[in-house]
C-alpha cells in the first residue's frame, strides 16, 4: 500500500447574509492561488444570475457537474468522483450547507467537502451564519424563517481558516437596490421582509461574534501548546470577587460598567475557602447571581484555601485583564496586624490590573482574634516558633524583674499561658518547643539550687514535670481544635457548593454539560468528561474543558455501575475524591432529570395523541351527521314512489345529494389527514414543484359561485418549490376554501413569489380577520373561534394546512391583510433549477 495522502486543508469565507461577496471573494482567492502557479479547479459554484461572480469565472477550469434524475426531473449536483480523478490541489466549492438532490453520493454537500478533504485536497468554500446549526433557533427568532439547510457546528470549526466577509447593512441594501444580488423584481419584496436593518445588523453581530469566539479558542489553544501562562490581554475580561457581603451589589455594577466601557466579558467568582469566608448568606449570593447573568455575565464558584491565590488562578485560567475587589470590612487595627485580601492579590496580581472599589460596609467591622483555620500553615508555624523562641527570655527577663515576690507557682503559669498562646499561632510543635524551653528556663532561674539543671526538692520536681505536662497536653488540645477548625470550615464550603448544585438540579435550570464545567473549576481540573457503559461500549453524554493530550494522565472516577467521570489535569488527593463523588452524583442525577423530561415528553405526545382521537370520535358523531342526514333525506325523496316531484325538484334534490357528498369527502379526507400527521405517517415525495399548477388544481375544488372572486398574481417566471404535489394541492385548497368561505363578499387572491430562496404563497381575503392573540390558535386541531356554523366543518382546514406544509419542510403563519381581512403565508424552499427544465410559465389566470 502507498503512503495515505494527508488530508487536505478546509478555508471558508464566512457571511452575515446573502450578497456580501463571499463566492466574489473566494473566486479572487482562486485567481490569486493560479497565478502563483497551484493547480485550481472550481468543483462547483453557484452565480445567482449575478454577472460579476459570473465573471470571476473566466480563467478557471470549470468541471463538468454530475446530472441527478428525480421523478423525471434532471438536477445538477457537485461531481465528487470527478474531482477525485482530476485530483487538483485546490478544488473550489460553493454553499458548505446545500441539501444535494435525492439520489446524490451523499445527502450533504459538506459530506462531499470532507470527502474531498479526506483524499488530500485543499477546499475553498462558503456559508452564511444563519446556516450553522447551533444558532438555527436564534436566526428563526430574527428573521422568522427556519433555515432547512444547516450544517454542523463541528464541519465549521475544524476548517482551517475561516475568513469572515463583512458589509455594513446599509451597504447591502444598496448592492440590492442596483440589482446586484436579486433580479429587480425581488428587490422590494426582500428588502422589507428578509433584509430588513434590524434583521442586517443582528445577523452581523451574530458572524462577528461567532468569529471571535473561534479566534478566542484558537489563541487559548495555542497558548496550551506553547505552556504560556501569562495574560495577553487581547480581549477584555472582568472578574468581581463575591463575599456574599451587602457590597456584592455595589460590586457587580461597577464591574459592568468597566466590562461595558472596555467593551469586554463580566466575570463573577466566589470563593468557598476554610480560611475565614464561610459566613457568606446564600440568599445575598443568589441575589447577586441573578444580577450578574442579568448584566450578561456569568457566575462562578471554585473551593480554595487561600483566597487571594484562589482568585488568581481564576482569574488566569480565564485570561482576565481586570479583577475588581471591595475594600476591606475590617478595622484599621485588625489590617495593620494581619494583611487583608486585597493587599495579597494587588502584590502577587502581575499584569492583572486590581481595582479596589470603597462601600459603605468598609471598615465597619472591629477587631478580633485570628480564626484557628490557619494554625496548620507553614508561615503559622514559624510564626509560632519565633513567638517561642522569643517569648520564654521575655517571661524569664519578667519574672526575674519581679524579684522573690514571684513563687515557683506564678513562673510556672506565666510560661503555660506563653505555651497557650504560641499553640494559638503555630501549632503542636513550635508549642512543644516552647513548652521544652519554659521548663528548662523555670528549672535554670527559679528552682533551687539555680544556675543548675538539678532541683533539690521533690515538690519542685512534681511541679516542674507537671507544668510541662500540662503546656504539651495544652498545646495538643489546641493544635487538634485548630485541625478541626479547618476542617469543619472546608466543610462547610463543600457543603455550601453541594448545596448550590443540588438546587440547580433540582431546579432544572442547569443543563449536564453546566453541572460538569462546575466540577472541573471547583477541583482546578483540565476537563471533566462523563461517560456511560453499555452493552457496545462507552458512550460519551458529556463533557466540558479542552480535551487532554494524548499522553495525558486520565482518572477514572465510577459513579454508578454504568456512569463514570473521566478526569485530565491533576491527580486528586482521597479528600477531594470523596467530594468530587458527591458532585458526580448529582450530575447523574441532572443527567437523569434530562432523560424522564424527555419520557415525560414523549407521553405528553402520546396523551395529546389520545386527546385527537377522542375528538376525532366526537367530529364523526356531530359533524359528519349533518351531511349523512342531507343525503338521505334527498336520496329517500328521490326513491319515493308517493311525492310528486317535478324535473326541478328532482335537479334540486340531486344538488343536494352532489353537494352534501362533496362536504363528506372533504371533512373525511381532513380528519384522516389529522390522523395521519397525527401518527407521524405523512412522508412526503419532495420534488421540484410547479405551484401555479397546484394552484389550479387545488381550485377545482372550490365551487363555481366563489371561483369567480379569486384573483391570481405571480410572475411569469416563478421557479419551482420543492415540495409534494398532491401535498401542496391540498394544503392550498383548504386554504383557499378557508378564505372564500370566511370572507364571502370580498375577493380572494393567491399570490406567489420568490423571497431569499424560498418560495412563498399568499392566500389574501378581506372578512373580518382575527385578533393577534388567535393567530396561532387557528392552526389547532377543532378550532372554529366561533366563526363557523354547526355542520359546516370541523375546524381542521387550516390545522391540516399547517401539518402538511411542515412536513414538506415549510411553514404556515397568518398576518394581518392591509384594510382588513386575513392573509395566510405558506412558505417553501425553492427547488434547484434543473438543467433541463425551465421556470413556470403557468398564467396566473383563473381557469
Amino acid at each position: 500500500m502507498g503512503p495515505v495522502a494527508a488530508r487536505g486543508t478546509l478555508r471558508i469565507y464566512l457571511g452575515a447574509a446573502p450578497g456580501v461577496g463571499k463566492t466574489f471573494d473566494m473566486l479572487g482567492e482562486a485567481h490569486r492561488r493560479l497565478s502563483r502557479g497551484t493547480d485550481v479547479v472550481v468543483g462547483l459554484v453557484e452565480t445567482h444570475g449575478r454577472a460579476r461572480t459570473a465573471e470571476q469565472l473566466e480563467g478557471l477550469e470549470v468541471l463538468p457537474r454530475t446530472q441527478v434524475t428525480h421523478r423525471g426531473v434532471t438536477l445538477t449536483e457537485l461531481d465528487v468522483d470527478a474531482v477525485l480523478r482530476r485530483h487538483p490541489e485546490v478544488v473550489v466549492v460553493d454553499e458548505l450547507a446545500h441539501t444535494n438532490a435525492p439520489g446524490s453520493k451523499n445527502p450533504k454537500r459538506w459530506q462531499d467537502v470532507e470527502e474531498i478533504l479526506d483524499a488530500g485536497i485543499h477546499v475553498l468554500t462558503t456559508v452564511n451564519i444563519q446556516h450553522l446549526e447551533s444558532l438555527n433557533d436564534v436566526v428563526e427568532q430574527i428573521t422568522g424563517i427556519t433555515q432547512q439547510e444547516t450544517v454542523p457546528d463541528a464541519v465549521v470549526r475544524r476548517a482551517d481558516q475561516i475568513e469572515l466577509v463583512d458589509m455594513t447593512p446599509e451597504a447591502l441594501r444598496r448592492r440590492m437596490a442596483h440589482g446586484n444580488v436579486y433580479p429587480l423584481e425581488r428587490v422590494d419584496a426582500a428588502l422589507g421582509n428578509y433584509f430588513r436593518v434590524g434583521n442586517l445588523t443582528a445577523l452581523r453581530e451574530l458572524a462577528l461574534l461567532w468569529l471571535a469566539d473561534r479566534v478566542d479558542e484558537g489563541l487559548r489553544r495555542y497558548k496550551a501548546e506553547h505552556h504560556i501562562d501569562h495574560v495577553w490581554e487581547t480581549r477584555e475580561r472582568v472578574v468581581v470577587a463575591l463575599t456574599g457581603g451587602t457590597e456584592g451589589e455595589t460590586l457587580v455594577r461597577r464591574a459592568c460598567r468597566v466590562a461595558q466601557r472596555a467593551g469586554g466579558d463580566l466575570l463573577a467568582l466566589h470563593v468557598l475557602a476554610s480560611d475565614g469566608l464561610t459566613g457568606a448568606s446564600p440568599t445575598a449570593l443568589r441575589a447577586q447571581r441573578e444580577l450578574v447573568e442579568s448584566l450578561g455575565g456569568t457566575y462562578h464558584e471554585v473551593v480554595g484555601d487561600d483566597v487571594p491565590r484562589a482568585l488568581l488562578e481564576f482569574a488566569r485560567s480565564v485570561d482576565a485583564t481586570q479583577l475588581v475587589l471591595g475594600t476591606s470590612r475590617r478595622s484599621r487595627s485588625s489590617r495593620a496586624i494581619r494583611e487583608g485580601i486585597g493587599s495579597q492579590v494587588i502584590a502577587d496580581s502581575g499584569e492583572i490590573d486590581v481595582h479596589m472599589v470603597t462601600h459603605a460596609a468598609a471598615g465597619s467591622r472591629g477587631w478580633r482574634l485570628p480564626p484557628l483555620t490557619g494554625a496548620l500553615t507553614p508561615r503559622r508555624r514559624w510564626l509560632g516558633l519565633a513567638l517561642a523562641v522569643v517569648g520564654v527570655p521575655a517571661v524569664t527577663a519578667a519574672c526575674l524583674a519581679a524579684g522573690p515576690a514571684v513563687s515557683l507557682s506564678i513562673v510556672l503559669l506565666a510560661f503555660l499561658l506563653l505555651v497557650l498562646a504560641v499553640a494559638l499561632v503555630g501549632g503542636l510543635w513550635p508549642a512543644l518547643v516552647a513548652a521544652v524551653l519554659g521548663g528548662l528556663a523555670a528549672n535554670w532561674f527559679f528552682t533551687e539550687p539555680t544556675g543548675r539543671l538539678t532541683v533539690s526538692r521533690v515538690d519542685d520536681v512534681v511541679a516542674l514535670i507537671g507544668g510541662v505536662i500540662v503546656a504539651v497536653a495544652v498545646a495538643t488540645v489546641v493544635d487538634r481544635s485548630a485541625r478541626r477548625a479547618t476542617a469543619a470550615a472546608r466543610s462547610r464550603a463543600e457543603t455550601a457548593m453541594l448545596a448550590s448544585l443540588a438546587r440547580s438540579v433540582l431546579a432544572g435550570d442547569r443543563a449536564l454539560p453546566s453541572l460538569l464545567e462546575q466540577i472541573r473549576e471547583a477541583f482546578g481540573l483540565g476537563s471533566v468528561t462523563m461517560v456511560e457503559r453499555t452493552d457496545g461500549g462507552e458512550t460519551e453524554v458529556g463533557s466540558c474543558g479542552r480535551p487532554p493530550a494524548d499522553d495525558a494522565e486520565i482518572e477514572t472516577v465510577a459513579i454508578t455501575d454504568t456512569l463514570a467521570l473521566r478526569l485530565a489535569g491533576r491527580t486528586l488527593p482521597a479528600s477531594d475524591r470523596r467530594v468530587l463523588v458527591a458532585f458526580a452524583e448529582q450530575a447523574a442525577v441532572a443527567l437523569q432529570r434530562h432523560r424522564l423530561a424527555a419520557q415525560a415528553a414523549e407521553a405528553d405526545r402520546l396523551a395529546a395523541a389520545n386527546r385527537m382521537r377522542t375528538a376525532l370520535l366526537a367530529a364523526v358523531s356531530h359533524d359528519l351527521r349533518t351531511p349523512l342526514a342531507g343525503i338521505k333525506a334527498a336520496s329517500s325523496a328521490l326513491r319515493s314512489h308517493d311525492l310528486d316531484l317535478t324535473e326541478a325538484d328532482r335537479a334540486e334534490l340531486v344538488a343536494t345529494v352532489d353537494e352534501s357528498a362533496d362536504r363528506l369527502t372533504a371533512l373525511v379526507d381532513n380528519l384522516l389527514d389529522m390522523s395521519r400527521l397525527q401518527a407521524g405517517a405523512v412522508t412526503p415525495t419532495l420534488a421540484p414543484t410547479d405551484v401555479p399548477t397546484a394552484v389550479h388544481r387545488a381550485l377545482s375544488w372550490v365551487e363555481e359561485p366563489d371561483l369567480g372572486r379569486v384573483e391570481l398574481d405571480w410572475p411569469e417566471e416563478l421557479p419551482p418549490a420543492l415540495a409534494d404535489p398532491g401535498l401542496l394541492e391540498r394544503v392550498l385548497a383548504n386554504l383557499v376554501g378557508n378564505a372564500v368561505r370566511h370572507a364571502p363578499s370580498g375577493p380572494v387572491t393567491v399570490a406567489a413569489g420568490m423571497l431569499d430562496e424560498h418560495v412563498e404563497v399568499r392566500v389574501v381575503d378581506h372578512g373580518p380577520g382575527v385578533g393577534p392573540g388567535d393567530r396561532e390558535r387557528l392552526f389547532a386541531p377543532f378550532q372554529r373561534l366561533g366563526d363557523s356554523p354547526a355542520g359546516q366543518g370541523v375546524g381542521l382546514g387550516l390545522a391540516v394546512a399547517r401539518g402538511l406544509t411542515e412536513a414538506m419542510g415549510g411553514t404556515v403563519s397568518a398576518e394581518d391583510t392591509p384594510g382588513s381581512g386575513l392573509t395566510v403565508v405558506v412558505s417553501l424552499s425553492a427547488a434547484p433549477v434543473p438543467a433541463t427544465a425551465p421556470p413556470s410559465t403557468v398564467p396566473a389566470k383563473v381557469p
